[in-house]
């Protein structure tokens, strides 16, 4: 019985050991996935420096400048025509209402733009990625 005894404790521990290097080995695949994927990241900001606070920042003052300029020209030029062609519906008032509508179709082209390029990234990113 000793022997026997002996015998299914060394099994267990076998056992126990190939179970223990199983987990080791799952534990450093994480590991080295992990890893992976931060580096995979690390190189991509490096590669687009772009993106980051400064970048929303400036991206927010082209949409805004994108939006004011053409409707101060649009103001500026009905105020104009207004002094030199006086008639009795104000140009002031259409050319602002103008020029605000190309503004926000601007912006909206600056913005679609953006959101474009970003899907083209992440479109990348997964192919290289393999999903």
């Amino acid at each position: 019985m000793n022997a026997k005894n002996h015998k299914e404790s060394t099994e267990k521990i076998n056992r126990n050991a190939a179970d223990k290097q199983a987990e080791n080995f799952s534990k450093k695949v994480d590991f080295t996935t992990q890893v992976g994927l931060k580096t995979a990241r690390k190189l991509k900001a490096r590669r687009n420096p772009t993106s980051g606070v400064w970048f929303g920042l400036g991206m927010m003052g082209v949409i805004g400048w994108s939006v004011v300029i053409p409707t101060l020209l649009g103001a500026a030029l009905g105020i104009w025509l207004d002094d030199h062609y006086a008639d009795q519906h104000s140009w002031t008032l259409a050319l602002l209402i103008a020029g605000l509508t190309l503004g926000c179709f601007n912006a909206w082209y600056w913005v679609d733009k953006e959101q474009q390029t970003m899907r083209d990234e992440q479109d990348q990113d997964k192919k290289h990625n393999g999903e």
